[in-house]
């Protein structure tokens, strides 16, 4: 690929963890002189530099990277934050005459840009307090029931023990009338169908999860458990994004004295296989028509 290939100005590259989309990014800010712009939820904490397999220094030395470790572990950012912070660095490369890369596994955060952000109303704090009382008091299994009937569609699309996602719709139902689903349906997508093209990085399921176990290792080399201690020092609330991340659970329990090194570590590739399944999963219902890469 030259500077010279005819492209829209924005490529996005999706696709799970440990699959190689940050090296294609890379190699095509490179080819492009393009800027670098962060789709993946975890990465934007700047508390979760390791954890979150932010590329490395000198990966950012060759080539523009934005929305890297530019938020508080302490922060929650939403994917209507996001997708503001997203569009502004798009504008700026296309300002600048420079192809804007957005990369990530984010799924949501590209069906913001190519589907839409739904406009859904704030949820009073009394409201959403109430639901997760219920929550709380019924358990999963009766909690879904009831969104079941009001909103199928986002009952059947939320992973189980999903809570947050959970109390989300019903409390959007409770405060407005109106289901989460219906709201979304009223969306326009942010990125016109000209400006962009999207990639899917689809390697082998057995290579990437090979990948995602040797990543691990070379996580727990490299400093993760030294991040989740600092995390575990500030007495954060759990319910934080930066908290859920994966392997903060699986370490602090280590750390407590819960479990062991070694099943610490074993539950925490489980934890990163099982996550990129989940984005596999996304992308091939969300984005089924955005050509693959099979590195």
């Amino acid at each position: 690929m030259s500077k010279t290939d005819s492209l829209p100005d924005i490529t996005l590259i999706a696709g799970p963890t440990a699959s190689g989309k940050s090296r294609l990014a890379l190699d095509m800010a490179l080819a492009t002189d393009g800027i670098i712009i962060n789709a993946d939820s975890q990465q934007l904490y700047a508390d979760l530099d390791v954890l979150s397999a932010r590329p490395p220094r000198e990966d950012e030395a060759q080539a523009p990277h934005r929305l890297y470790g530019v938020v508080d572990a302490a922060e929650a950012w939403s994917v209507g934050k996001w997708s503001e912070a997203a569009l502004a660095e798009i504008a700026d490369a296309k300002a600048q005459g420079r192809h804007a890369i957005v990369v990530g596994g984010t799924g949501l955060y590209f069906n913001a840009l190519v589907k839409g952000l739904a406009e859904i109303p704030e949820v009073p704090l009394e409201t959403r307090d109430a639901v997760q009382a219920e929550y709380e008091t019924i358990g999963e299994a009766a909690f879904r029931a009831i969104l079941r009937e009001v909103d199928p569609t986002a009952e059947a699309a939320i992973f189980p023990s999903d809570r947050q996602r959970l109390v989300r719709a019903l409390s959007v139902h409770r405060a407005s009338g109106r289901s989460l689903t219906e709201w979304k349906a009223d969306t326009r997508p942010l990125l016109s169908p000209d400006q962009w093209r999207g990639i899917i990085v689809e390697p082998d399921r057995q290579a990437l999860y090979d990948n995602c176990d040797r990543r691990v290792d070379i996580m727990i080399d490299t400093g993760a458990v030294e991040e989740v201690r600092a995390l575990m020092a500030r007495n954060l609330d759990s319910g934080l994004p930066a908290m859920k991340a994966v392997g903060v659970r699986e370490i602090a329990a280590w750390l407590a004295g819960e479990m062991d090194r070694d099943t610490a570590i074993t539950a925490m590739k489980q934890a990163t296989r099982n996550y990129a399944k989940r984005q596999l999963t996304w992308f091939r219902n969300q984005q089924a028509e955005w050509p693959r890469h099979r590195p």
